[in-house]
């Protein structure tokens, strides 16, 4: 690749999760527990079905974090060169999506709510519009938004 079109600015967006592994398996160690013993204390009652739906409680919340946790594994790779703009978008399987754009064809689009902040981010050409950063909480969609504005800006200079 030459001088030229070596790209002015790259960017890669993942999902951000707050409870990493250790705090995951801390979480579901009390669940367990806390739905056992409380499913035991129903089960000597005699109501054992609250011990099988104590159980199953469990279950929902494990297989509720475990989607969450594969949906975490998508992401975005933008680059932004003098002559092209690539989104390469990859889902949770690590399909991946690529899209380019001519960056002086190519408008980036913010939409703003008053007390959210930026609520979506996009890319729009006369006959296409690629939505980006969908995932991004809104303080890292504003900083991404600027970042990426200012290199499509230098860009087109």
């Amino acid at each position: 690749m030459d001088e030229e079109n070596k790209p002015e600015f790259i960017a890669e967006l993942t999902p951000h999760r707050s409870l990493g592994r250790t705090g995951f398996f801390l979480l579901m160690g009390f669940v367990a527990i806390t739905c056992f013993i409380s499913g035991m204390m129903f089960l000597l009652m005699g109501a054992w079905p609250v011990f099988v739906a104590m159980g199953l409680d469990a279950f929902i919340i494990w297989l509720a974090f475990k989607i969450n946790y594969r949906a975490a594994k998508a992401r975005e790779v933008i680059s932004v060169a003098r002559d092209e703009l690539k989104i390469q978008k990859f889902d949770p399987a690590g399909r991946l999506v690529e899209h380019r754009f001519n960056p002086f064809w190519t408008r980036f689009e913010v939409d703003r709510h008053e007390e959210m902040g930026i609520t979506s981010l996009r890319l729009t050409t006369k006959e296409f519009s690629l939505p980006i950063g969908a995932f991004l909480n809104p303080d890292d969609r504003e900083s991404f938004a600027d970042a990426f504005k200012s290199a499509l800006g230098r860009v087109k200079i």
